[in-house]
């Protein structure tokens, strides 16, 4: 399969999202999706890398359009154990240096309590999602529950790989002109990392 880089528009709040969730919500479910995943944070870099059904996938910024939105590319999707000459290009993704590492590969266990929970410049995150994903004018949409350490935030996206529908459906949900925030971002102001 062809791996793709998707555009996204992506916003946080703690209420409902008015009339766009209104909108969503009265077309038919295309999917319910609840997983409980592990983002790793850095302080160095904005790149995306969680960990999920024990994968460490990782999507990269590609660009950032004049609409604000944001194009994000599947760079790695790997399991445990993870190889030690792997991790060295998790660490330049994270922009951090790890310290010598003392293992051949690292089972998911020894990864984060060896070497991301001690690093001053990571910073992992436990997250529950609860994804009402839509479909929208061809359009990818959803409305999610979701939780970082425990606190409670909502989220409501479009993703597709043309910009331009994004926008057309962005406007079609009454949501032009509001913040466009990855996951990353609102997992950093929710857990206090600059």
């Amino acid at each position: 399969m062809a791996i793709v880089a998707r555009w996204e528009w992506r916003t946080f709040g703690k209420g409902d999202f008015g009339v766009g969730e209104k909108t969503l919500r009265a077309l038919p479910m295309d999917s319910n999706k609840r997983t409980d995943e592990e983002y790793i944070l850095s302080r160095n870099s904005d790149e995306n890398v969680k960990i999920r059904f024990d994968l460490i996938d990782v999507k990269s910024l590609q660009k950032v359009n004049a609409d604000g939105l944001e194009q994000w590319l599947p760079v790695l999707k790997t399991g445990f154990p993870i190889a030690a000459d792997e991790l060295s290009g998790l660490a330049e993704i994270l922009k951090v240096e790890l310290p010598e590492l003392e293992r051949a590969e690292y089972t998911h266990d020894q990864f984060i309590e060896e070497l991301v929970v001690p690093h001053k410049d990571l910073e992992l995150v436990q997250v529950k999602k609860d994804r009402d994903i839509y479909k929208i004018d061809g359009a990818t949409a959803e409305i999610a529950a979701a939780e970082f350490n425990g606190v409670a935030w909502r989220t409501m996206c479009v993703e597709h790989e043309d910009p331009v529908l994004i926008m057309k459906v962005v406007e079609k949900l009454g949501m032009k002109g509001v913040e466009n925030m990855n996951y990353i971002q609102a997992m950093k102001k929710s857990v206090g990392i600059r």
